[in-house]
């Protein structure tokens, strides 16, 4: 039964009523693929790498803001890295446990904690200019912008906070379904608007000033006879690109929406634990067993499947030159054709599991290992 890897999580969190599952908890029974050998068509090399400390059990993305890099570890270390060199202009020790990435713009650095703290940084020497409690722990990466901090706990609380201050503005309160994943579904802000995903395959806009809805979409419909097998949350981050906004969901679907007013662009079934990726021309997206798609933005036709890195646990795909580029979870990043999904180029990191998804600074990709490894990329 495709569902039953989920069953075998004994330590289902309980938050307000609702119980919370892990979908990579469980080591899957299927073996990782073997890696193929080729001949790269791409040079990759490794520009430098600092260890930052261990993410633990969390997704912690790193983020690139005004040029600079910001990342953080679990233990609460904030480190704000010159992307051209690895050299770190600030680090500082927040005195907490952090559970989610980091959020930044020119100005604002946000890191939270395990205990539902909200802490935010100055950007110029990531000195503390406020804090704020939220109701429950957060996983997903805080949103920055618009002069706003968004914010959603395991609750399904959404929390609008002034960037200067770290007053609420407002905050909304969506009902929990019985079962969801322990997970990050990402937020976006732009043009004042926070694009929030959400359990039960749902992703809503709302007015960063007011918190007003502005649109709500249906990404994915539960299906099945029992709780479990309904589980269809939206997972990972969305993927933002002019009008359209695609989302993926576990036990769902990937799909695109007009970001003006909601409606449904296309829409794929495909059961994904991690987001999508997209360029001017195609949606990419790794599924829960480790095939990466794409798909024709426009119409969302298949274009290319690979499936060569079956049940590596792969991270959420991100688009880098002509390549797209996904990490695995054991720590290999690899590169494949963005217009026919041959497979590029690969290069070796820590040997710890790729989560976090890799992040594009400049004419490099950043990528921040479990383990605690920085690296920056570069392609010649």
């Amino acid at each position: 039964m495709r569902h039953s890897k989920l069953v075998v999580v004994a330590a289902a969190l309980l938050i307000a009523g609702c119980s919370s599952l892990n979908p990579f908890a469980a080591k899957p029974k299927n073996s990782p693929a073997d890696l193929v050998s080729f001949k790269p068509t791409m040079a990759v090399r490794t520009l430098w790498s600092v260890n930052i400390g261990k993410a633990g059990d969390y997704h912690l993305k790193p983020v690139f803001s005004n040029g600079r890099l910001y990342a953080a570890n679990q233990s609460g270390e904030v480190v704000c890295v010159d992307p051209s060199n690895g050299n770190i202009i600030w680090k500082i020790k927040t005195g907490m446990s952090l559970s989610a990435g980091v959020g930044a713009d020119a100005g604002t650095v946000v890191v939270t904690g395990s205990d539902g703290t909200v802490q935010a940084l100055d950007a110029t020497n990531g000195q503390t200019r406020w804090k704020f409690q939220a109701s429950t722990e957060i996983l997903s990466a805080p949103a920055v912008g618009s002069g706003t901090v968004v914010v959603r706990s395991v609750d399904n609380r959404i929390v609008a906070l002034d960037a200067e201050s770290g007053s609420r503005r407002w905050y909304l309160q969506r009902t929990a379904p019985p079962l969801a994943l322990r997970s990050a579904p990402g937020i976006i802000v732009s043009d004042g608007l926070a694009y929030v995903g959400l359990p039960a395959g749902r992703m809503i806009a709302l007015s960063v000033l007011t918190g007003a809805p502005r649109w709500e979409a249906t990404i994915a419909e539960p299906k099945g006879a029992t709780e479990l097998e309904r589980v269809a949350d939206v997972s990972g981050e969305p993927a933002l690109l002019g009008r359209d906004i695609c989302a993926s969901s576990y036990q769902g679907r990937v799909a695109c929406v007009d970001i003006g007013n909601g409606t449904m662009r296309w829409a794929r079934e495909i059961s994904a634990a991690v987001g999508p990726g997209m360029d001017q021309r195609y949606v990419f997206t790794a599924d829960e067993k480790g095939n990466l798609q794409a798909f024709a933005r426009e119409t969302g036709s298949s274009i290319w499947r690979n499936t060569s890195l079956s049940w590596r646990g792969l991270s959420a795909p991100v688009s880098f030159g002509r390549a797209i580029a996904v990490g695995d979870r054991q720590g290999q990043l690899h590169f494949f054709s963005r217009e026919e999904g041959a497979l590029l180029a690969r290069i070796a990191t820590d040997g710890s599991a790729i989560r976090a998804t890799p992040v594009v600074a400049g004419a490099n990709l950043i990528v921040q290992t479990q383990d605690g490894k920085l690296m920056a990329i570069a392609s010649d």
